[in-house]
């Protein structure tokens, strides 16, 4: 009997998106016109890899960056819930996948003491160079038509199930948990039994809402929530069945 928890982080986890937070630290706190426009749908990587660019030349470094991040606020409940979930690690695994990156997330979930809830995270490698520039990479290359370049979150899903099998672990039900449109293509992989959660008013609940008049319903069962506080009221429930 055991769950799997899959997370995405910005505007889920956190109630910002964390790509963008950072601009607190850029003079003025915001970023010039130009690079501003340089963004090209589906390569947010490679434009966040400008941003950091920018920081750098301005002189803004790590110890900045780090205090920047962790004032960023948690989604509401989400605190009481990874708490929860924390208490409760032998009947859920928890992963998070998500388009941010590996140094943001790592420093708030450090920083708020929510590390160890989070059997792996899945999301965009990144490191500061030996100029001290914070630099990212692609989370890894697929050809899936409907995914940003970098990452294809069903392909992430797919193949850490698949290896967990190997392990001999297999779920009951995977609840999957976020807000954006890039979290389609995974919920649409999801099983009759599973479940997706998308948070009220965002893309992702608009999408499936849109699946399902387009006569392409999702096959998994869907819950919308507002705060966290809905979330942990469903797995509540979950371990009680």
């Amino acid at each position: 009997m055991k769950f799997l928890l899959v997370f995405d982080f910005d505007h889920t986890i956190v109630d910002e998106n964390s790509d963008t937070w950072i601009v607190k630290c850029a003079p003025e706190k915001k970023l010039p016109n130009g690079l501003r426009n340089s963004y090209r749908p589906g390569h947010w990587t490679e434009y966040m890899g400008r941003v950091f660019v920018y920081l750098g030349d301005n002189g803004v470094k790590e110890d900045e960056m780090k205090r920047t991040m962790t004032t960023i606020p948690f989604t509401t409940g989400m605190v009481d819930l990874l708490g929860f979930i924390g208490e409760n690690k032998e009947l859920f695994d928890c992963i998070i996948v998500s388009d941010s990156n590996t140094v943001f997330i790592d420093w708030i979930l450090k920083a708020a003491d929510f590390h160890k809830v989070f059997d792996e995270v899945f999301t965009n490698p990144a490191a500061f160079s030996s100029t001290g520039y914070l630099t990212v990479q692609n989370f890894h290359a697929h050809h899936c038509a409907k995914c940003p370049k970098n990452l294809c979150k069903r392909k992430v899903l797919k193949e850490f199930l698949d290896k967990q099998l190997e392990r001999g672990v297999s779920y009951t039900q995977i609840v999957y948990i976020g807000d954006g449109g890039n979290d389609v293509c995974p919920v649409m992989f999801l099983k009759k039994n599973d479940i997706a959660m998308p948070r009220q008013g965002y893309a992702l609940e608009k999408k499936i809402s849109q699946l399902a008049q387009d006569l392409s319903p999702v096959e998994c069962s869907v819950l919308v929530w507002s705060s966290a506080a809905d979330i942990m009221s469903y797995l509540k429930v979950l371990i009680k069945e």
